[in-house]
């Protein structure tokens, strides 16, 4: 097994249940703002100490500096507006959606960086697109639901394309900078970014307890440290494509979850959807 592959498995578990985390903020009605805040503070302290054991010195910091700044920025709005969405629409439609994103990974990472699949690794690509196919069905089936679905669309379409943006700097920020350096200085950027979108929307007035989307916070934060650790690992030797389809199908960690602890429905095609994911998952490793 390819070390790429193994670290981009282990980011799929770990990033799985932490964005399981974003729906148990949205079911407390907390703010998405703060509960981001504190989650990307708790990132960056992480990040900070290990950046500081290892004694790396940051190569090209103008690099550093301009991609930890364009990632900082997409991925809490991202984060803020993928929690937003889980408010409107079920988790079984705003997770699957939200990966359309690897639509734009895959172009890049075939045109800009090179990369070359093989055959059954673009079959893997093909069946995680089916799997965004076949679950948004549910958005014109699921007639039960009360949420404003325009709303949650418009948060979903700004997750997709800032998700991309995401994924995409995170991979030329490996390959030039330092690791634990990149992800200091971005989440340290993305906790502003979140706090002033915090003081700017006035959430933590109107909203949930703040004490909550703390706890939420922190426990997101220990998640992705590990998570997003083992993504850029899988990065620095992998390719962009296939380790973005793998990572991306975490949202089946946080479907099977919101099933089992808050009953939403398991579907036909959400049980379809599920199954065709982990054939995916099996043919990137390929």
């Amino acid at each position: 097994m390819a070390n790429w592959y193994f670290y981009s498995v282990l980011a799929l578990l770990l990033l799985g249940v932490q964005r399981f985390l974003n729906k148990v903020a949205a079911e407390r009605n907390c703010s998405s703002s703060l509960t981001t805040a504190v989650f990307m503070g708790t990132v960056t302290l992480f990040s900070a100490v290990t950046f500081l054991l290892s004694a790396e010195t940051p190569t090209n910091v103008s690099s550093l500096l301009v991609l930890s700044l364009v990632n900082s920025f997409s991925f809490a709005l991202a984060t803020i507006s993928h929690i937003e969405a889980l408010r409107h629409l079920p988790s079984g439609i705003v997770f699957p959606l939200t990966r359309l994103s690897l639509v734009v990974v895959v172009i890049t990472s075939v045109v800009y960086f090179g990369e070359q699949l093989s055959s059954l690794q673009w079959l893997g690509i093909l069946l995680g697109l089916a799997v965004v196919v076949v679950l948004a069905q549910d958005l014109r089936t699921d007639g039960g639901w009360q949420g404003n679905r325009r709303a949650g669309l418009l948060f979903v379409a700004v997750c997709i394309l800032c998700g991309a943006v995401a994924a995409i700097s995170s991979k030329l920020a490996v390959v030039s900078t330092s690791k634990a350096g990149f992800m200091t200085l971005s989440y340290l950027l993305g906790t502003g970014f979140s706090l002033a979108i915090s003081k700017k929307w006035g959430q933590v007035k109107k909203l949930g307890t703040s004490r909550e989307a703390v706890v939420i916070g922190i426990l997101m934060g220990v998640l992705n440290f590990f998570g997003f650790y083992a993504f850029l690992t899988a990065l620095e030797s992998g390719p962009l494509s296939a380790i973005a389809l793998i990572t991306g199908m975490h949202f089946v960690i946080a479907i099977i979850l919101s099933v089992v602890l808050y009953g939403e429905k398991m579907t036909v095609a959400r049980s379809i959807g599920i199954g065709l994911t982990l054939l995916a998952v099996f043919f990137m490793k390929q």
